[in-house]
C-alpha cells in the first residue's frame, strides 16, 4: 500500500494519504461506490461524460457543505456535466443530507464500504479513515485532466481551476 506524507495537514497537523496518488494524463481508475439508496455505481457508469468527482471528509461539517453545495449549483448550470461527491460518510445519511438541502443536481456517494474510490485515488486519511478534501475532472475518455489534494483539510479546492479545465473538455 503506497504511503504518502507531508502532502496534507488536517486541523495543522500532517497525515498520511494511502493509496495511489493520481496525475494528470491517466486513465482514470474504475471504482464502485454506493448510492444512497445502497445500489453500486461504478466510475464505468458515467462513461462518456465529463465528470468532476469532489471529494469530502464528511458532509456533516461545514467547509464540506459549503463545497458540496457549490458544485450542486454549478452542476445545474453547465450541460454535459456529472458531479459526484463522494465522502465516507454512510448512504443513509446522504440520503437525508441531500434531503433536508435539497442537493439534486450532484450524485452524492459513499466509500464507506471498501473504499475503492479512496485507495484507488489516493485520498484515504490512513490516521482517521476518512477521505481528504480535493477534486478530480475526468474527461470523456476516462483521462484525469486535474487533480487537486487540498493542502489543508479546512481549505475549500480551487474551484476556478476545477471549471477552466470543466470548459477545456466539455
Amino acid at each position: 500500500m503506497t504511503k504518502r506524507n507531508d502532502v496534507v495537514k488536517f486541523g495543522g497537523n500532517p497525515v498520511t494519504l494511502i493509496g495511489t496518488e493520481i496525475k494528470i494524463g491517466d486513465k482514470a481508475p474504475d471504482f464502485t461506490v454506493l448510492n444512497p439508496d445502497l445500489s453500486s455505481l461504478s466510475l464505468k457508469d458515467t462513461k462518456g461524460q465529463v465528470r468532476v468527482i469532489s471529494v469530502v471528509p464528511s458532509i456533516d461539517t461545514s467547509v464540506c457543505d459549503i463545497q458540496t453545495r457549490w458544485f450542486n449549483e454549478e452542476a445545474a448550470k453547465i450541460d454535459g456535466l456529472t458531479v459526484l461527491s463522494i465522502s465516507v460518510d454512510l448512504p443513509f445519511a446522504l440520503k437525508k443530507y441531500c434531503a433536508a438541502q435539497g442537493i439534486a443536481t450532484i450524485k452524492t456517494l459513499s466509500d464507506h464500504r471498501e473504499l475503492d474510490f479512496g485507495l484507488k485515488y489516493g485520498f484515504v486519511i490512513e490516521e482517521l479513515r476518512l477521505l481528504s478534501r480535493g477534486t478530480v475532472v475526468i474527461d470523456k475518455d476516462d483521462i484525469i485532466r486535474h487533480v487537486e489534494y487540498v493542502a489543508n483539510i479546512g481549505d475549500q479546492p480551487d474551484y476556478d481551476k476545477v471549471m477552466a479545465v470543466v470548459k477545456q473538455y466539455l
